[in-house]
C-alpha cells in the first residue's frame, strides 16, 4: 500500500472510508505525509458511525451511543489498498477501511464483515460465489424545481424520451462515458457494457463476473461514488434512487450469481438446460428468504414506488427460465455459464447487504436440501404469487421478526438497521415528495 502512493507523489491528500448501513462512505481526510500511520495502525472513529440514518444522525435508541459512551472501533485497510478518486480537482487517494473492535474481533454491524462472514461459511463447504452486477443509474439535471435529464453537450438539446438501448442517447453523453471509463481503469473497476435503459436519462453498465464476492461489493460501492462524483464535475447529477420519476421505470441492481469448486467446476452447471440440483436448491433458498429479506432489497421510502406491476421490477415471489418478469431468472445460453439472476433490488441498495442476503439465502437452501416450488411462465404480474412486501412498514417488521434473517446476519446488524430504518421513516413520513427526491437524489 505505501508504495501505491510512492509511485503517486501527486497525491497530496487521502480519504480513508468505510460503508455505514445505507452505503454511505463515512471516514476522514489526511494528509498524505500521515498515510503511512494509517496504513500501520488504522484509525479510530465510533461503532456509531456505521449505524447513522440517511441524513448522517445518530440513531435516538441506538445502544451504541450513550447506553456505551459511544465506544470507538478500529478501523484498518481493506485488501483493496489506495486507488485515485478521479472526480475530484486536486490529485486524492482513496483508502477503504473497515471496523474492528477494540481487541481485533470484526465488528459485526460493519456491513463488509456480514458479507466475509457469508463467504467464509461458503469456504468451508468448498465453495466459491462467483458474482456480477448490473448497475442502473440516471443522469439528471437538478438544477431547477423539477428534475430534467440533462442538456446534451454534445447537441445542446434536452431529449424528454425514454431511450432504451439507443446509440444516440449514449453518444448524447459521450464525454461523460468515455472519462467514466477511464476512471474506471484507474481504480480497478471491471466495468463492461454500457447501454441506455428504458427510463429517462437512464443508463446501465455492467460490472464482469468476479470470483472474490468482497471485490465485487466493493466495485459496485466505488463504482456508485464515482459515478456520482464524475457527474458532478460534468455538470449535472447522476443517482441510483430506485424511482426518481413517477411515469418511468425506475433502477435496479441485479446480481448474477453461481458458485465454483475447489477445481473451478461451476456446481450449477450439470450440462442441462434446467442446471444441477445444487442450482435448485440455491433458488430455493432465495424463494424462501425473499420476502423477509425485502428491507435489504428495498431499504428506503423510494424504492417502494419502483415495486410495482408492470413497471420491470418483480412483486410476486417466483422464479423462472429466461423470463424476466420473475424475481429469479434463470439464462439461457451455455451450460458452463449456468446462474440464476435474482432482479429484486433497487438501484439503491448497499451492495455489501445486497450480496449477503442472496448469498446467505442461497447458502441456507443447499444447507437445508430445499426444493423450490415450480418454475413459471408466461407473465409474472398476472399470476396468483406470494408477493414481496410492497411497503417499508412491512419489509421493516418482516425483517425484524425473522428467523431466517437471523440465520444470515448477525443480531447487532438486524437491530442496528431495523433501529435505522425506523427512525428514517418517522422522518421521511414528515416531508413531501419533493423533499424525499431531494435527499435521496445525492445520498442513494
Amino acid at each position: 500500500m505505501k508504495n501505491w502512493l510512492r509511485k503517486h507523489p501527486e497525491v497530496r491528500t487521502i480519504r480513508v472510508a468505510a460503508a455505514d448501513l445505507n452505503g454511505q462512505p463515512r471516514g476522514k481526510r489526511v494528509p498524505t505525509r500521515f498515510a503511512d500511520k494509517v496504513v500501520e495502525d488504522g484509525t479510530r472513529f465510533p461503532l456509531s458511525v456505521l449505524n447513522l440514518d440517511i441524513w448522517g444522525e445518530d440513531i435516538d435508541d441506538s445502544p451504541l451511543i450513550f447506553d456505551s459512551g459511544d465506544a470507538d472501533g478500529v478501523l484498518r485497510p481493506t485488501e483493496r489498498g489506495f486507488m485515485p478518486m478521479p472526480w475530484l480537482e486536486a490529485p486524492t487517494a482513496l483508502l477503504p477501511i473497515w471496523m474492528y473492535r477494540e481487541d481485533g474481533r470484526p465488528y459485526d454491524g460493519d456491513p463488509r464483515h456480514a458479507l466475509r462472514a457469508i463467504v467464509e461459511r461458503f469456504k468451508d463447504l468448498g465453495l466459491t460465489p462467483v458474482v456480477a452486477m448490473e448497475m442502473e443509474f440516471f443522469l439528471i439535471d437538478d438544477s431547477g424545481r423539477d428534475l430534467r435529464i440533462p442538456i446534451s453537450p454534445r447537441s445542446g438539446k434536452r431529449r424528454k424520451a425514454a431511450e432504451t438501448m439507443s446509440i444516440r442517447a449514449l453518444d448524447s453523453f459521450d464525454t461523460f462515458f468515455t472519462d467514466l471509463y477511464d476512471a474506471c481503469e484507474e481504480m480497478d473497476i471491471p466495468a463492461d457494457t454500457a447501454i441506455s435503459e428504458a427510463g429517462l436519462g437512464q443508463f446501465e453498465i455492467n460490472l464482469m463476473h468476479c470470483d472474490d464476492a468482497l471485490r465485487a461489493a466493493d466495485d459496485a460501492w466505488l463504482f456508485k461514488m464515482l459515478v456520482k462524483g464524475l457527474a458532478r464535475k460534468h455538470g449535472f447529477a447522476a443517482s441510483f434512487m430506485a424511482k426518481p420519476y413517477e411515469d418511468y421505470a425506475g433502477s435496479g441492481l441485479h446480481t448474477h450469481f453461481s458458485l465454483i469448486d475447489k477445481n473451478g467446476n461451476n456446481v450449477f452447471d450439470d450440462g442441462t438446460p434446467q442446471g444441477s440440483k445444487l442450482l435448485h436448491q440455491a433458488i430455493a433458498g432465495c424463494i424462501h428468504a425473499m420476502h423477509d429479506s425485502a428491507l435489504i432489497f428495498a431499504p428506503h421510502s423510494n424504492s417502494y414506488d419502483r415495486m410495482v406491476p408492470g413497471a420491470h421490477a418483480p412483486t410476486g415471489i417466483c422464479w423462472a427460465y429466461e423470463n424476466r418478469t420473475s424475481a429469479i431468472r434463470v439464462p439461457s445460453g451455455s451450460p458452463k455459464a449456468r446462474r440464476m439472476e435474482h432482479r429484486v433490488a433497487g438501484g439503491d441498495v448497499n451492495p455489501y447487504l445486497l450480496l449477503t442476503a442472496i448469498l446467505g439465502a442461497a447458502l441456507i437452501g443447499i444447507e437445508d436440501r430445499l426444493d423450490p416450488p415450480e418454475p413459471i411462465t408466461g407473465n409474472a404480474y398476472a399470476l396468483d404469487l406470494p408477493q414481496i412486501p410492497d411497503n417499508w412498514e412491512k419489509a421493516i417488521s418482516a425483517f425484524e421478526n425473522s428467523d431466517i434473517v437471523k440465520r444470515i446476519f448477525s443480531a447487532d446488524l438486524v437491530r442496528n438497521f431495523v433501529l435505522t430504518k425506523r427512525q428514517e421513516m418517522f422522518y421521511m413520513n414528515e416531508l413531501t415528495p419533493e423533499e424525499q427526491v431531494e435527499i435521496y437524489l445525492d445520498t442513494v
